[in-house]
């Protein structure tokens, strides 16, 4: 090698997306009512993430939950319901590993990371990201997410958590639907600050095992992070629901981690984009930890000094962000 050149650049994205990263048009100004419609519309219709979870929670309340009567008091249907999310789980993280990362079906087309998923190390249990992985989702993971849904089935029952139904509040039941996000945009950002502190961090060190990550990758997690994860359905608490919105709330966590987790942009089928998937914005945080805690539906990052836009200015900033911080 010539002594005035120097070795390769490594790639840093293999796909990168329009850059900067936008938050959702509900925080910009001057108003623009019509791109706020267009952005929550997206989110939900017609072949989103979001709609499908709606239809596994009404699928999973008619044929594969127990009834109010039944969870007031603890018993095997407790079991039946880890079982359940288990396989729910299983399904939709499998058959993503499988479509994306196993037979590659789209090959590295709209992959963010560059780098091969999955990886073996030392740093993972068995030695294996894979296998790591599917042990935290489901020992840990499934069986935390499975005792809040119990907790939340048998409060409902015994009458220390109001309930309603479509007849007698037909808005609310609606409503409650779209709100969910919305709380989780609140929660999660607060959550994961929380969890990057030096208190904490030893706990969510275990799913940032992860810099290049799969679809096991989201649920793959501590369980006192799991206990903070997934505890955002207490909320029910306080807001009277229907038993199938705490299926709903529980599955969009669980089943949010693993469809935004999947190291991918989208489903691609016939040179087109069907199913929006992996988020750019949470796969930049997998890379660079102190940035992207919470997602784009409201902008903390941006107000707390966290953001990272995807673009060689936003990560300058982030770097001096970070060497301030050591100086101080």
């Amino acid at each position: 090698m010539p002594a005035d050149s120097a070795p390769p650049k490594r790639q840093e994205w293999n796909h990168l997306p329009e850059t900067p990263i936008v938050v959702s048009p509900l925080w910009q100004w001057p108003p623009k009512p019509l791109a706020v419609l267009r952005w929550y519309f997206d989110s939900w219709f017609f072949i989103t993430i979001n709609l499908m979870i709606v239809g596994i929670s009404f699928a999973v309340l008619f044929w594969a939950s127990p009834t109010l009567e039944t969870t007031s008091t603890p018993g095997l249907w407790i079991a039946g319901i880890w079982l359940r999310n288990a396989i729910i789980v299983s399904i939709v993280a499998g058959i993503l590993h499988l479509w994306f990362h196993k037979y590659a079906v789209q090959g590295t087309d709209l992959k963010y990371d560059p780098r091969p998923f999955p990886r073996m190390g030392r740093m993972f249990t068995f030695d294996s990201q894979l296998k790591d992985n599917i042990f935290w989702t489901i020992a840990s993971g499934v069986t935390i997410w499975s005792l809040f849904e119990s907790l939340m089935w048998w409060s409902m029952a015994n009458g220390y958590a109001s309930v309603i139904t479509f007849q007698t509040n037909p808005v609310w039941f609606i409503a409650i639907f779209f709100l969910i996000p919305v709380w989780e945009s609140f929660y999660f950002y607060w959550m994961h600050r929380f969890l990057h502190t030096n208190v904490m961090y030893r706990f969510h060190a275990l799913h940032h095992r992860n810099n290049d990550i799969g679809p096991w990758s989201g649920l793959s997690m501590h369980p006192v992070e799991h206990l903070f994860y997934f505890g955002s359905v207490l909320i029910h608490f306080a807001i009277a629901s229907h038993p199938v919105h705490i299926i709903f709330h529980l599955a969009f966590y669980g089943l949010s981690a693993v469809t935004t987790h999947t190291g991918f942009e989208s489903v691609l089928f016939r040179n087109k984009k069907r199913l929006k998937l992996g988020m750019f914005h949470h796969q930049i945080h997998h890379r660079y930890f102190e940035c992207n805690y919470g997602n784009l539906d409201v902008p903390w990052d941006i107000l707390f000094g966290s953001w990272h836009d995807g673009t060689p200015d936003g990560k300058a900033k982030l770097s001096e962000r970070l060497k301030a911080r050591r100086r101080a």
